[in-house]
């Protein structure tokens, strides 16, 4: 049951993900995403192979812990935002910082009494804040294709910016061979404890 309820969050958080993008870059000139249908709720337009289905399916198989991965990418066309470098900026945060308001709506919840931490509500509650922190922070590391590579070549100078891009086409392998070498357990899982520390308490 457990199992099912996670794959359900996770569904959910990737959908609320790819959708803030849209709607952020919809908001700021870009209406790709919007025409392309991609602005809706509903988690089969948004499924991407390997981030929604077969990631996830190995690190359930692997008998990992945790459940993390992407949907399919909302279509955003940088060139008609108003200001293409800094709405690039904001358009990539969109989906990290979504992640991290459901956690913190989650963990309110709890930390206010509304919700009981030792119930049922309590539990998938707990799940939430776990998921969607592992959401935001996996997708925050730099490196094609999470956001967090297009929220630093739109900080970076323009030169330096093109020279990163160029590393977009190898991104996915470099992404997997980080992974292999400890990217998730040396860098990302502290981040998401310490997050979960401060929102959920001590006892997390």
């Amino acid at each position: 049951m457990e199992f099912l309820i996670s794959i359900f969050i996770f569904f959910f958080s990737v959908v609320i993900h790819e959708v803030s993008h849209g709607w952020v870059a919809d908001r700021r000139g870009d209406p790709t995403a919007r025409m392309a249908g991609r602005l809706s709720l509903n988690p089969l337009v948004h499924i991407d192979p390997i981030g929604s289905i077969i990631l996830p399916l190995l690190l359930i198989l692997s008998g990992s812990h945790f459940i993390f991965g992407w949907a399919k990418p909302v279509p955003v066309n940088f060139y008609n935002l108003y200001n293409p470098k800094k709405d690039m900026i904001l358009v990539s945060l969109a989906g990290p910082l979504s992640n991290f308001a459901l956690a913190f709506i989650a963990s309110t919840l709890l930390r206010l009494g509304i919700v009981d931490f030792s119930s049922t509500s309590g539990s998938i509650l707990v799940l939430a804040v776990v998921i969607n922190l592992l959401l935001a922070v996996f997708n925050a590391v730099p490196i094609p294709p999470l956001d967090g590579s297009k929220i630093l070549m739109g900080i970076l100078p323009p030169e330096s910016a093109y020279k990163y891009a160029r590393l977009e086409p190898y991104g996915f392998i470099v992404l997997i061979g980080l992974i292999w070498l400890g990217l998730f357990h040396k860098v990302v899982l502290p981040i998401v404890l310490l997050l979960g520390a401060i929102l959920l308490g001590e006892g997390f």
